[in-house]
């Protein structure tokens, strides 16, 4: 297919298309179909004026434009047909009577030029196959020997002029190498006005996917903003949760210290309307402290003495009330004796409720 030689439309100039596709080279350009196109208007001037000059019907030829060419490009059967006599070739109604009686396959012919509201086009056989090389497609369309007859009564149906040509066309690359093989055709060429379209649908399509990545790049910065926005709201709750617990521990701190003080208060005699000293409430907190030592030793010996067999003395314990203060007033810093006193505290606050409960 790529050895076959196809012109695509420029302008109007669809007949030149159609020779060169036909001749398969650029045999002619738009100047020398131009010249062509004089030289028969040129004719028919001189025909028109053997009837006289000055006649009506001169002076209206002269007036009238070529009906060779026109300013688009477009020419005329008779220039085709002059063009093709150069190389010998010859034009030949395909429906006209005297054709139609010789009864002739169209597979059998060489080629057709084909014909609708000035518009060119070629159909060429080359090696074996046939080729539509219509200037208005993409590329050269393959049609098959059985379905050649059925596309030209398709075009003469569709109000197209076919005309046979007849003669030797020139050798050509393309004839030669298609005598030796054959090609197949998976995909149809399209009209080059459907090609037009189709590429710019493709560029809609890519301007309006470019639209929605522009559009989800810049979304994907709000989810971006969105999430820091929720990582901060996040940190600040924790912050306010932490500083509530803070709060919460010193409230029951504050409550622990007034729950200590009252129960030191119950076990050590105050003077009413003395405000106590942070040195004088840890005195009284150490003294707590060694009064509740000593009920634990007493119940230690009780319970060694109970454990004990008869007639052996229990031996005395090592430990004695100035040792252990000692031993408390080393082991424990400040912090234990709060965190104790927090505790005591606690316990002694649920023993409350639990009394004033029952009561």
């Amino acid at each position: 297919m790529e050895s076959i030689f196809h012109e695509k439309q420029e302008g109007s100039l669809c007949a030149q298309h159609c020779l060169n596709n036909l001749l398969q080279g650029e045999y002619f350009s738009p100047v020398e179909l131009s010249s062509i196109a004089h030289q028969l208007d040129e004719e028919e001037r001189m025909r028109m004026a053997e009837g006289g000059v000055t006649s009506e019907d001169y002076r209206t030829f002269l007036q009238q434009p070529s009906g060779n060419m026109d300013d688009s490009g477009f020419f005329s059967i008779q220039v085709i047909s002059n063009a093709l006599k150069v190389w010998g070739l010859e034009l030949i109604l395909f429906n006209s009577p005297e054709y139609q009686r010789l009864r002739i396959d169209p597979i059998n012919e060489r080629s057709f030029i084909c014909n609708y509201k000035e518009h060119w086009f070629t159909v060429r056989k080359l090696g074996k196959q046939w080729f539509n090389l219509n200037s208005l497609l993409t590329g050269p369309e393959l049609i098959s020997d059985t379905y050649l007859a059925l596309f030209l009564a398709q075009l003469q149906q569709e109000g197209y002029s076919i005309f046979v040509v007849k003669g030797d066309l020139p050798d050509c690359e393309a004839d030669q190498l298609l005598q030796m093989i054959r090609v197949q055709q998976m995909h149809r060429p399209k009209l080059i006005g459907e090609e037009l379209a189709q590429l710019k649908e493709q560029r809609v399509q890519k301007t309006d996917l470019e639209h929605v990545l522009e559009a989800n790049d810049g979304s994907g910065m709000l989810d971006e903003d969105e999430e820091d926005l929720q990582r901060a709201l996040a940190l600040s709750r924790q912050e306010i949760d932490l500083e509530d617990e803070e709060a919460d521990l010193r409230r029951a701190i504050q409550l622990s210290m007034q729950g200590t003080s009252r129960n030191i208060c119950q076990d050590i005699p105050q003077t009413s309307g003395t405000h106590l000293t942070s040195e004088e409430l840890r005195e009284r907190r150490e003294a707590y402290f060694e009064k509740q030592q000593e009920q634990q030793e007493q119940q230690q010996q009780q319970q060694q003495q109970q454990q004990d067999p008869p007639g052996h003395p229990c031996e005395k314990p090592n430990t004695s009330s100035e040792a252990l203060d000692s031993d408390l007033g080393d082991a424990m810093s400040e912090e234990d004796m709060l965190q104790a006193a927090v505790t005591m505290s606690l316990e002694t606050v649920r023993s409350n409720f639990k009394t004033e409960g029952k009561k």
